[in-house]
């Protein structure tokens, strides 16, 4: 038995967002060729709009907040500061390469995480990402190449919800965005 641990953690700090995308990328191809295990990086950006495959045209943004588009899938969300972002690169052994069941893994650990400051999370019917009642806490997006994933979940938690005005996040009214520390019993 391998004394590695089973997933190597990467605590980027604060990251402009094309440098975490770059970071991801590299960990990626060496996850695909074998030479590094399972990483999780954990990060959070300076604001930065990011649309990914979903995002119609006619949403995408204009401000001053830049706007990058991404290979994943879902519609555009931002990032910034106040928000708790994770980007696993994990292999899917051959038993779990179902994305829509990894999508429901990812939102899991959301609401466990939310469980631990005595709140409860929740899950909606066709929207990805985690709930807390009517509002939205947490956005998914994830991309997979050769059955390694990549890009990952933003947690808002002290988050400026102003940020979200501009657009419309996951394809959402941007009022039903919201933040943990509004609804923490502990923060």
């Amino acid at each position: 038995m391998s004394d590695a641990p089973l997933l190597e953690v990467r605590r980027l700090g604060v990251c402009d967002y094309a440098e975490a995308h770059r970071i991801q990328q590299e960990v990626l191809e060496q996850r695909i060729a074998g030479e590094v295990q399972d990483t999780l990086l954990l990060c959070q950006h300076p604001a930065v709009i990011t649309a990914g495959r979903g995002t119609p045209a006619a949403d995408l943004p204009a401000g001053d907040i830049p706007v990058v588009e991404v290979e994943r899938g879902g519609e555009a969300t931002y990032h910034g500061p106040g928000q708790a972002v994770a980007y696993p690169i994990l292999a899917l052994p051959e038993n779990r390469r179902d994305l829509h069941r990894y999508l429901r893994d990812l939102e899991e650990v959301v609401i466990r995480v939310l469980a631990e400051f005595e709140v409860e999370g929740g899950r909606r019917e066709g929207l990805t990402g985690v709930w807390i009642g009517d509002h939205k806490v947490a956005s998914i997006g994830v991309a997979v190449r050769r059955w390694v994933t990549w890009h990952g979940l933003a947690l808002n938690v002290h988050t400026d919800l102003a940020a979200f005005g501009g657009f419309s996040p996951c394809g959402l009214d941007p009022t039903v965005m919201t933040r943990l520390d509004r609804k923490s019993t502990r923060l």
